[in-house]
């Protein structure tokens, strides 16, 4: 396919991932930046990107590719100039589980090809910010699955594998090759437009109490949220920011039961009171043993309390509705 060219004079973010619900963000975060962007994704520009990034949404240059196809990659990243690359790309646990092959294709080739045209021409990417995940330490709250303990604080899942694989193949990409990293590891996500997945709960109550309806969120117990917004900026300070070494980061969650989340909702829309319920299986929470919170790489970092978070998701939800 033909690849347009970028003139911008402003550093140019490679986001992979970008149709997903945090590559969205993402894309949206660094437009108010006023930054270039290139989307870079095995899909196609999703109904998403209307909503969160208005109008405007069909002048974002993007590439519809694999990470594996690295004539395409590197032509992209020359021809648009790239020179920041945030990395979400990546199969889900239940993919890999299904497929450890495909997953280990996507999740870690696919994240080998990105640190080679970074050590390919040394000082042309100045910053490279991937998604890491808590399923280093266990499971993901999503996707607890079968098949006896293991040890501590180690990955339940192909995908938290594959995740502490590349935490393992930057560091050696800063020790070989000086490629400057930083992965980034979020708890639970949420906010507008996160749909997919047993833990998208929280946001689609938020959406239901938005519409004055009925929702059920369909699991119980603790674990740690991050409100999508500051996910996004966490990615692009990461990749525009990125200090000397590999570096792995925890987002400073908001820990927080169900109960928690309803009662920040009735807060926010009083009159949902009685129609958002819980019903469903404690999900188990795997919090950073020793965690490295993202303030020690950036002190002024600021996160948005649940309360807020939830606030700001009916808000957007109660602004679609009328427009």
């Amino acid at each position: 396919m033909a690849i347009a060219t970028n003139d911008s004079t402003q550093p140019t973010v490679l986001v992979t991932g970008g149709c997903g619900f945090i590559g969205t963000w993402v894309i949206r975060e660094l437009r108010a930046r006023g930054l270039s962007i290139v989307a870079y994704d095995t899909g196609t520009p999703p109904v998403r990107w209307r909503r969160i990034l208005g109008s405007g949404f069909t002048s974002i240059p993007f590439v519809q590719g694999s990470l594996l196809d690295r004539t395409l990659l590197r032509r992209t990243i020359e021809l648009q100039g790239v020179s920041r690359i945030i990395h979400l790309a990546a199969l889900l646990t239940p993919a890999c589980q299904q497929d450890p092959w495909e997953g280990a294709q996507v999740n870690l080739m696919g994240t080998l090809a990105l640190f080679e045209e970074a050590r390919r021409k040394p000082g042309r990417i100045q910053g490279f910010a991937y998604a890491s995940s808590v399923a280093v330490y266990g499971s993901e709250p999503d996707h607890s699955t079968p098949g006896g303990p293991t040890p501590e604080n180690q990955p339940e899942t192909f995908y938290g594998a594959f995740k502490k694989a590349t935490e393992l193949l930057a560091h050696q990409y800063w020790r070989h090759h000086q490629v400057a990293s930083i992965g980034i590891r979020p708890q639970v996500a949420y906010g507008p437009e996160r749909e997919v997945g047993l833990t998208a709960g929280p946001s689609l109550a938020a959406r239901a109490a938005a519409d004055g309806g009925i929702y059920t969120i369909p699991y119980t117990g603790q674990i740690g949220y991050d409100y999508v917004e500051d996910v996004a900026r966490a990615f692009v300070r990461g990749a525009l920011e990125t200090p000397s070494g590999a570096n792995v980061v925890d987002l400073e969650s908001s820990v927080a039961s169900v109960e928690d989340i309803v009662t920040a909702l009735t807060a926010v829309v009083p009159e949902s009171r009685g129609k958002i319920t819980i019903q469903g299986p404690s999900l188990p929470a795997y919090p950073p043993p020793i965690p490295n919170p993202i303030s020690t790489l950036f002190p002024d970092w600021q996160s948005t309390s649940l309360t807020d978070g939830i606030r700001r998701t009916v808000e957007f939800y109660r602004k679609s509705t009328t427009t």
